[in-house]
């Protein structure tokens, strides 16, 4: 199962770096293209698809990571016990909004199939707003697994001086 995980977390990241490179590379080129007067009217409409797809499944790999801003100012202030509950509130809500984006996002690709995106011929935008739950099902996943971890990391504490 862990192989399976770490298998899904590398694809994330590769198709995370394939799409920002992408969006980086197309508005290059329409500027480049622009320039020389022949604009490409599709380019920043299609790396605007794929900044929404490079956003949402960078967010999870930086959370996963524990790479996102954090302030701790008065949280550092509590004690490690209260800082633990904080925390596991912190992903309760997570894991409730991102529940909250799956049900909401697949209802809103499903609703906006036939709508095509920037008036791009027979692209849908559905799969701009598929960014939004699919982004979601892997914040969840990451939650679910923090959560675990933290358990695990508490009961290993505990159970260390128990003398039992």
């Amino acid at each position: 199962m862990k192989k399976l995980y770490g298998d899904i977390c590398e694809v994330e990241a590769f198709v995370a770096r394939i799409t920002l490179w992408g969006m980086v590379i197309l508005i290059f080129a329409a500027g480049i293209a622009r320039l020389l007067k022949y604009p490409i009217n599709w380019a920043i409409d299609l790396s605007t698809c794929l900044f929404a797809w490079s956003c949402f499944l960078s967010g999870d790999i930086a959370w996963r990571e524990n790479k996102l801003m954090c302030v701790d100012v008065f949280v550092r202030l509590f004690p490690e016990k209260f800082r633990r509950y904080f925390e596991m509130f912190n992903y309760i809500v997570i894991l409730g909004f991102s529940l909250y984006l799956i049900f909401f996002g697949i209802q809103l690709s499903y609703t906006s199939r036939v709508r095509t995106f920037q008036g791009i011929p027979n692209f849908s935008y559905t799969w701009v707003t598929l960014s939004l739950p699919v982004g979601a099902i892997f914040l969840l996943m990451t939650g679910i697994l923090k959560i675990r971890r933290d358990f695990t990391q508490n009961n290993a504490k505990t159970t260390i001086g128990d003398p039992l």
